[in-house]
């Protein structure tokens, strides 16, 4: 009995051990993906010599229970951003690694004003995507880099709550529709997307005077806050160029690097798999051995 009573004892200590082990080994891999971003943005910085800010919004697992958590611009980043910009000598240039679906306007106002108002040069790098707010920030850059095949989207405001959220524009498009039985909420809620159509068009237009006439400037932010497109049209780097937006495709491979590690929520089979090695174009026929 006495064995029994000792191998049922370390059998236990075991099973704590190993419920130990697995609180531990998500804090000590989250430090190590930590310390490699640092040292990618430390690389960048050195060779430009510049502040690098990264903002990117993926879904990250919640601790090792593998909650997958959905990331957009808000309050925390504003806040986050703005202290790094006051770190910042005044005349130093700021690169930002830009991946964002959007997210709150207040925020994303808030980064965009700063940046502008920083006397150092500004660049916006967008490896993939910047929509919405995040497209708004990038406005604030002198300069804006983007891959290729990355987009930018346009920044018309979306008003609803927890049953959904609808274009400003579509709702003033359906106020003016006759209809006699519309309750005051329908009526209040067409007088906010109004407001919210004016008060980004504003906040577009100044970013926009930075590199444009204001001829221009108020051509185009009409274009990207009233509604043309749909809220998540993409708008690709050509487009961006014809529109007068100040990019370039001359992305960093650091920048891509640095992108390798925000992974995507780890607890679900990966839909896009890949050997991970860059291979070199094949000589053409009868060249080489």
């Amino acid at each position: 009995m006495p064995i029994l009573d000792n191998i049922n004892f370390n059998i236990t200590d075991i099973l704590w051990i190993l419920v130990f082990i697995s609180f531990f080994i998500p804090v000590v891999q989250k430090r190590i993906l930590l310390s490699k971003r640092q040292m990618i943005m430390r690389s960048i910085e050195t060779k430009r010599n510049s502040r690098v800010i990264s903002m990117i919004h993926r879904q990250e697992v919640m601790s090792f229970f593998g909650f997958p958590l959905a990331r957009y611009i808000d309050i925390e980043d504003s806040e986050a951003v703005l202290r790094a910009i006051r770190m910042t000598p005044h005349d130093m240039q700021i690169d930002l690694i830009l991946h964002t679906p959007g997210g709150l306007v207040l925020a994303a106002e808030q980064i965009a004003s700063a940046l502008k108002r920083h006397k150092g040069k500004v660049t916006v790098f967008i490896p993939h995507y910047a929509m919405s707010g995040g497209s708004l920030i990038a406005m604030a850059a002198d300069e804006i880099v983007m891959d290729p095949n990355a987009v930018l989207g346009p920044v018309d405001p979306q008003l609803g709550g927890p049953q959904g959220y609808y274009p400003a524009v579509s709702i003033l498009k359906a106020l003016e529709q006759p209809n006699p039985h519309r309750d005051d909420q329908t009526l209040i809620l067409g007088d906010i997307a109004k407001k919210a159509i004016d008060q980004v068009y504003e906040a577009v237009h100044l970013l926009l005077l930075k590199h444009n006439t204001p001829e221009k400037a108020s051509e185009l932010a009409r274009m990207l806050s009233e509604g043309r497109w749909t809220h998540d049209y993409p708008i690709d780097f050509e487009q961006a160029k014809e529109l007068g937006l100040p990019v370039n495709d001359q992305m960093i491979r650091e920048v891509y690097d640095l992108m390798e590690l925000y992974q995507q929520a780890g607890m679900r089979r990966p839909s896009v798999e890949f050997i991970p090695t860059p291979y070199m174009p094949h000589a053409p026929p009868g060249k080489g051995k």
